[in-house]
């Protein structure tokens, strides 16, 4: 033979992927694989082919390939006495002369990676129907894997909910099957019932196997908790597992997604510090650290953040979002672009879909935000896609869309206070709501005694009545125990509306020295002075048309464009 098949078999098993697509096609081209006796010899051939654009990343021909391959086993006539079919992959040998009417192709494997190849171009309509061709019995524990996540983008959580079970039937520590049958609402008891259904090689009363099995059914119920809203308890489990793992990358990422989710920015924070610091090349979930460095705002963490995971892997979509948050303050407009970059790459990146919302927002288009949102509520609801939508309905006028997302909101999220003050802010955006706003941002406060949005809400309904002592009280009473640039610039603002101008100033200064970059205090500080030599605030000034532009934003960080 001119070519040997070992010798293709050989450069695939060691990701020579461009030499092999060359020697493929000396194979493909071959007198042998071109005899009409052997058909198969042709099949096999194009599989060997199809695996080296595979890995090349060549995916529309790695799956003409395959195709080909597939039509070619339908001219092979099947075998009376054995039809079980090796995989290809898995034999190195070439086929002796009298073996040649045997063939060595697996069709169930070559459907499969058509599928996989389907599903990486996002036609995943075409890959579910391949998937569904094979019998379910020959499914390996990746194709179920793969069938679920299919299921799943199709909405077909019924069958993405079977796929994923029979993953846990098959081994029990495919932790992806366990984190998408909690989002899909199957109870913590029913998914741990599915361990006991795994053939184990471990006795099941020996001490190693009860061990793992605690921790694991610990896990579930943390995964069960968060995809039920109740974070309190997820993150408790999450940390008795920590106690028994430290420094476990996967479980301090968990831990700190929830975090950010929740509000408690400090604590994620640390979390991804953590994080960073055991695995400074991790890049799951640090588009969530981005978005909080930027909220707090700590420019050099950010900057620095955003360059290594650019030199890490430009093309993640984290990467992207990332870059989006980066760019926010300076190009509202390089930021949006940067988030759009990231769905068309991954369009199910829950964090890319609240980044364009809240980018939409900014730009004032609210008719788009709430696409985002509504998109990203669709794929994993949480409480940041509920305040999204409300914020937008508001923004549209619609009130009453706004109320009832707000109230989905609370019935889902039963002891969340975000919930509760997202009630009232719809309440409060009409005079006649007020009280009932009030009574929602107490319950809150009564709820999370530490929540410092609900207590800056409740100030604005106490100044908007005109309740002004009873503002600054409760503003002081927080900033005994917190020392926060937003309580100061609200109090700030409570005293300079009742011209209580020295007042007002240091409170200024005290929020420019906590965070000298708020946008809110510098504004803030210039007006005052203004009032202070009695000049019109919102007199325009003459020189700031003619001043020329500053070019220090793009001039920043040349390296993150």
């Amino acid at each position: 033979m001119e070519v040997s098949k070992d010798q293709m078999s050989m450069l695939l098993e060691n990701n020579l992927f461009e030499s092999a697509q060359m020697l493929g096609c000396f194979l493909v081209s071959s007198p042998a694989s071109n005899q009409e006796p052997n058909p198969y010899l042709k099949a096999e051939y194009l599989v060997l082919q199809g695996d080296a654009f595979y890995g090349g990343k060549e995916y529309r021909r790695a799956l003409s390939a395959y195709k080909q391959a597939l039509q070619n086993c339908k001219s092979i006539p099947r075998q009376g006495g054995n039809s079980t079919r090796t995989s290809l992959s898995a034999t190195t040998r070439s086929p002796s002369p009298s073996s040649f009417s045997i063939s060595t192709i697996n069709e169930n494997e070559v459907k499969f990676k058509v599928a996989l190849c389907l599903s990486t171009l996002n036609e995943h309509r075409s890959a579910l129907f391949e998937m569904e061709s094979i019998p379910s019995k020959a499914r390996t524990l990746r194709m179920n894997l793969t069938m679920g996540k299919l299921y799943r983008i199709s909405r077909n959580n019924r069958s993405a909910s079977t796929c994923y079970k029979e993953c846990l039937r098959q081994c029990p520590y495919v932790l992806e099957a366990i984190t998408a049958l909690a989002e899909l609402g199957v109870s913590s008891k029913e998914i741990i019932l599915l361990f006991s259904q795994t053939p184990t090689k471990i006795g099941r009363f020996s001490s190693d196997y009860q061990d793992s099995q605690r921790w694991l059914n610990r896990y579930v119920e943390a995964q069960c908790c968060i995809a039920s809203n109740d974070y309190k308890g997820g993150l408790d489990i999450f940390a008795e597992i920590l106690s028994r793992f430290p420094n476990n990358v996967h479980i301090l990422l968990e831990i700190a997604k929830i975090e950010a989710i929740i509000g408690r920015s400090d604590e994620a924070i640390m979390n991804f510090e953590k994080v960073r610091m055991i695995d400074p090349c991790v890049l799951t979930y640090m588009d969530e650290y981005a978005i909080l460095l930027k909220s707090k705002p700590d420019h050099a963490k950010l900057n620095k953040l955003v360059h290594d995971m650019l030199s890490t892997d430009p093309a993640r979509p984290e990467t992207l979002v990332a870059l989006s948050a980066h760019w926010e303050r300076k190009d509202e407009r390089r930021a949006f672009s940067y988030a759009d970059k990231s769905l068309k790459i991954d369009d199910r990146h829950v964090t890319g879909h609240i980044m364009k919302g809240n980018l939409y927002m900014s730009l004032n288009r609210p008719e788009g935000a709430v696409a985002e949102f509504k998109i990203a509520q669709d794929l994993r609801a949480d409480i940041r896609s509920y305040q999204g939508l409300v914020r937008a309905y508001l923004a549209l006028s619609k009130s009453k869309e706004a109320l009832f997302t707000a109230r989905e909101a609370m019935k889902a999220m039963q002891q969340s206070a975000k919930a509760l003050k997202l009630v009232g802010d719809v309440h409060a955006v009409n005079s006649s709501g007020r009280e009932k706003a009030r009574k929602f941002y107490e319950s809150a406060l009564r709820l999370e005694p530490g929540f410092l949005g609900a207590a800056l809400a409740l100030a604005d309904l106490h100044v908007l009545e005109g309740r002004n002592k009873e503002a600054v009280s409760l503003l002081e009473k927080y900033l005994k125990n917190w020392a926060d640039d937003s309580l100061h610039i609200k109090i700030a603002q409570v005293f300079a509306a009742t011209n209580m101008l020295s007042d007002a100033l240091s409170h200024y200064q005290a929020a420019l020295r906590i965070n000298p970059q708020n946008e809110a205090g510098k504004k803030g500080l210039e007006r005052l002075e203004k009032q202070m030599k009695g000049m019109d605030p919102d007199a325009p000034e003459e020189e700031e048309e003619n001043e020329p532009e500053d070019g220090e934003g793009d001039q920043e960080d040349p390296d993150l464009v």
